[in-house]
């Protein structure tokens, strides 16, 4: 089990452009303020998105493309190192004109219509770096 104590940091709040990568743009804020921990959420409006589905017994991303405006009902992540950068990794439940609901893994290709967000800044004692699980095959923190 990893468990690190965290401090709050600082807090950005803002608005993307409309037609931002809404993922890239939460990663390129991130790296811009040197944040290497935190957490993000967001509200907002995409023109279209894809999100994944990791199959767990494949151990392999599957992606839902929708090709349509959507309402971003709820957006929430975490950041922190992959590679030596800052990583977004987050979720999201979309709406759409019916009120349906759909939800996944935030991948890119999801341009933004309006989207206002707040990044919390956490420090730590300690760098999160994403490894390689062999348990899951996914990008994880390490165990301890």
């Amino acid at each position: 089990m990893l468990s690190v104590k965290i401090k709050p940091g600082r807090c950005f709040t803002g608005r993307l452009a409309k037609g931002d990568d809404l993922l890239q743009a939460l990663e390129k804020i991130c790296q811009d303020q040197n944040i290497t921990l935190g957490e993000v959420r967001a509200l907002g409006a995409v023109t279209r998105a894809r999100v994944g589905f990791y199959n767990q017994e494949e151990r392999k991303y599957y992606f839902l493309d929708f090709d349509q405006p959507l309402e971003i009902l709820a957006l929430v992540g975490n950041i922190s190192l992959k590679d030596g950068k800052p990583m977004v990794h987050a979720h999201v439940t979309l709406g759409d004109h019916a009120g349906r609901a759909f939800g996944g893994h935030l991948a890119e290709g999801a341009p933004v219509f309006a989207c206002e967000y707040v990044i919390y800044e956490h420090l730590a004692e300690q760098e999160l770096h994403r490894q390689l699980d062999q348990e899951t095959g996914l990008m994880l923190w390490p165990k301890s």
